[in-house]
């Protein structure tokens, strides 16, 4: 591929298209939506190739054959409104993680643990950023700033996999990005792949069901969001979910056949005056007055707990949501460290009544990398916790706790068992029917 083509034909293409905003505006059109604008580009796409075909032959070159051609259509196209040099990339269903300290040091995460440096993603930092900066204004609910009075930025990419970008904090600009490998998961997947045994697949399946509040707990990349989302979808059809999220990535709006009744919330930021923006603690609150069956939200990272177990305590049964942690039982002190934070500046001991009220089972997924079997990447549930009560902090049960190799095997009664038997969890059953 010539990039350099590539880049002197999206500068040709996104002329036309600046010229035709700036003519439906002048005429009071409407502006076009983002597919209308999309469709617009590929005819300008294909009138531009036309006109390089043309110059090409008038220099004496021979022009791009039907194969360059298309293959050229589609870098354009994706250096306007998707991934650009990314796309390969992205398109590799092996490459997990993409690491970006510059334009020319890339390094992938593959799913089987190996890193490699890959090549370069732009020709200059400053065209990586202009990159950044196209995708921030094409994915999510409105346009995001990259900028060096924004900085940062975090946004799901129309792929689902999930981008966080920084400027001017470094010496270079840097991007990550984590693939999103299993959009529409279940939890016969994580049965089939090892993340989970058919005993807590059936366990799972049968808390969902009873309406319990869950909490997922990890570290970075253990497939927190995964795990949710397998959860998520044994919720029945007909009940009507609200996601909440920093940024797009749950994706279950995609799925009608599986939630037709789903809206899903995106954080605003504020604009260049310093207005408009809605956090997620905001959102949160909205979301009740939504008449959700259940509130899912995607990540806590700060405020937005103590709504968040509130909205858990008031009769929003069944909710969902992730966290990072170490352990099931550090998952109480992060949220009492959160919550300390909040603008309620709830004491520990108001926190820990608060969690007990709300919080129904802490589930800790486990990543580890197996250096001695070749660095191969290994996702699993290590703990499964249940809140029981309170005496000054959270008491708490695992019921399902670390074996020999890490796994979560059963370990203690669950309080009410009787209520998921119900549901058709068995302990000692193994698969649920």
């Amino acid at each position: 591929m010539d990039h350099t083509a590539v880049k002197r034909l999206r500068g040709d293409v996104g002329d036309r298209l600046a010229e035709q905003r700036r003519h439906d505006a002048a005429s009071g059109l409407p502006p076009m939506s983002g597919e209308d604008e999309r469709q617009f580009a590929r005819a300008l796409i294909a009138q531009v190739l036309e006109e390089h075909a043309r110059s090409e032959i008038t220099f004496g070159r021979p022009p791009p054959n039907a194969q360059e051609e298309e293959e050229l259509a589609s870098a354009v196209h994706a250096a306007l409104f998707g991934v650009g040099r990314l796309q390969p990339l992205l398109e590799d269903p092996q490459i997990e993680n993409i690491d970006i300290n510059g334009c020319d040091q890339v390094f992938l995460g593959y799913a089987d643990g190996r890193e490699e440096l890959g090549g370069p993603v732009a020709e200059n930092d400053a065209e990586l950023i202009e990159l950044v900066q196209v995708l921030a204004a094409y994915s999510g609910l409105s346009s995001r700033p990259f900028d060096t009075a924004n900085p940062q930025l975090d946004l799901r990419l129309p792929d689902g996999s999930r981008l966080s970008a920084v400027m001017d904090v470094t010496l270079r600009p840097s991007v990550s990005i984590r693939r999103a490998r299993m959009g529409k998961v279940f939890l016969a997947d994580l049965v089939g792949n090892g993340t989970i045994s058919p005993e807590i697949g059936s366990f799972l399946a049968a808390v969902v069901a009873a309406r319990k509040n869950i909490m997922i707990a990890g570290a970075t990349n253990a497939g927190k969001t995964t795990l949710l989302r397998a959860l998520a979808n044994q919720i029945p059809a007909e009940e009507r979910l609200i996601t909440v999220e920093r940024a797009l990535e749950l994706g279950l709006d995609h799925f009608p056949e599986l939630h037709p009744n789903v809206v899903a919330f995106e954080e605003r930021l504020a604009n260049m005056e310093g207005q408009g923006a809605i956090s997620l603690a905001e959102l949160v609150r909205r979301s009740l007055r939504m008449n959700p069956s259940r509130v899912i939200v995607g990540e806590v990272l700060g405020d937005e707990i103590v709504t968040m177990l509130n909205a858990m305590s008031q009769g929003n049964d069944g909710s969902l949501s992730t966290i990072h942690s170490n352990s099931s039982l550090e998952v109480f002190n992060r949220i009492s460290t959160y919550a300390i934070q909040a603008a309620e500046r709830l004491p520990v001991e108001a926190t820990h009544m608060l969690i007990a009220g709300a919080i129904d089972f802490v589930i800790f997924i486990e990543k580890r990398n197996d250096f001695s079997r070749g660095g191969k990447l290994h996702r699993f549930v290590n703990s499964i916790r249940e809140v029981t009560g309170i005496d000054g902090r959270v008491q708490s049960s695992e019921v399902f706790a670390a074996g020999a190799d890490g796994r979560a095997v059963p370990h203690a009664p669950v309080s009410c068992a009787r209520e998921l038997a119900v549901h058709g969890y068995e302990p000692g059953q193994g698969a649920w029917r």
